[in-house]
């Protein structure tokens, strides 16, 4: 059974993913955080906006993990795959520091009806549980956009 995450992208990026210039997200962070290890190939992502709406679904096609990566690992990254992934020097450089990432590359890239959702927190990929799915997963199964 396929997990369902919420995404949230800054500008650029975001139009980049729904113009199809953009093929694959990648997230480089100092600790490990959401989404790491939790994500798989066939899972749905809703995408939104930072401070925004969510404004697009996709599907993982395939997930690259890393952990234990040094400034040497995340320039391997940049690269072998920033044709996909769209980030620019000040980006990579600002990561240089990061110890755990993932790269998830994206297909099936829909644009919905815009949803604002009550999510308060600093969160940038949050794995939707039963618990916890800021109501897109009863909007999904009602309405099966994904």
């Amino acid at each position: 059974m396929a997990n369902y995450h919420l995404v949230i992208l800054k500008q650029p990026y975001l139009n980049a993913i729904l113009e199809g210039r953009k093929k694959i997200e990648l997230r480089l962070t100092k600790t490990r955080h959401h989404g790491f290890g939790h994500v798989f190939a066939d899972d749905k992502l809703f995408i939104k906006e930072s401070s925004g709406p969510v404004c697009a679904t996709a599907i993982v096609e395939a997930v690259k993990n890393y952990e234990h990566l040094t400034p040497q690992k995340i320039n391997e990254i940049k690269k072998q795959y920033n044709h996909l992934i769209g980030g620019n020097d000040g980006y990579w450089q600002s990561k240089m520091d990061s110890k755990f990432g993932f790269l998830v590359w994206l297909k099936d890239i829909k644009t919905i009806e815009p949803v604002q959702i009550p999510k308060k927190d600093w969160r940038a990929w949050v794995v939707l549980s039963e618990k916890e799915n800021f109501g897109l997963l009863k909007s999904q199964i009602k309405n099966s956009k994904i």
